[in-house]
């Protein structure tokens, strides 16, 4: 379950698709958590801008801009404006989480005798795969910086998984979820 979702897009007038007399404002949102796609009916004094963190948990009291989660929506459905932002919140989410993705390089294992969970990382290949394996029996990692020194052909590790995030939420077709919630 979401708590709290980042803003990808607000249309205060309304999504231009539905017809005017039944236009709402709608805010589409990424779940921080299980990196969900949400459609939100923000209240109508609400002033949402592209980034902003709101509270969509249980608690009702403490909804102040959203009192609404409309739907959980696919990639397609985004505008393209949210499409365009959900990279950059993505890595945002990522460097903000850093100690729950540093906890995937040091605990993913092998998914089949043949695919290993970091293999499914686009740009991580075999080799890096092995390094950081062997590195990582050696001492775990403590964060993106200590994975980025120890592990030289390893560039970036944050903007990996943010990129894989990515693609699981748009590619329907993926046949491995590491980080998106199905």
């Amino acid at each position: 379950m979401e708590d709290h979702a980042h803003i990808l897009d607000y249309l205060a007038k309304g999504h231009p698709d539905t017809f005017r007399y039944r236009r709402e404002p709608v805010a589409y949102a990424l779940g921080e958590s299980e990196f969900k796609l949400l459609e939100l009916v923000p209240k109508p004094e609400a002033s949402l801008q592209i980034g902003d963190k709101v509270y969509i948990g249980k608690d009702m009291d403490e909804r102040e801009m959203v009192p609404h989660v409309k739907r959980r929506i696919s990639y397609s459905d985004l505008t393209s404006s949210a499409q365009s932002e959900l990279p950059y919140v993505i890595l945002e989410l990522v460097r903000q989480q850093e100690e729950r993705f540093v906890k995937f390089y040091n605990e993913a294992q092998a998914i089949s005798t043949r695919y290993h969970m970091l293999e499914l990382l686009p740009g991580l290949g075999k080799k890096t795969m092995w390094a950081i394996i062997e590195e990582r029996k050696k001492s775990l990692f403590e964060s993106f910086e200590d994975l980025e020194n120890r592990v030289t052909s390893l560039h970036k590790p944050d903007q990996l998984i943010a990129r894989r995030i990515e693609d699981e939420l748009s590619d329907p077709d993926q046949k491995y979820h590491l980080f998106v919630a199905r």
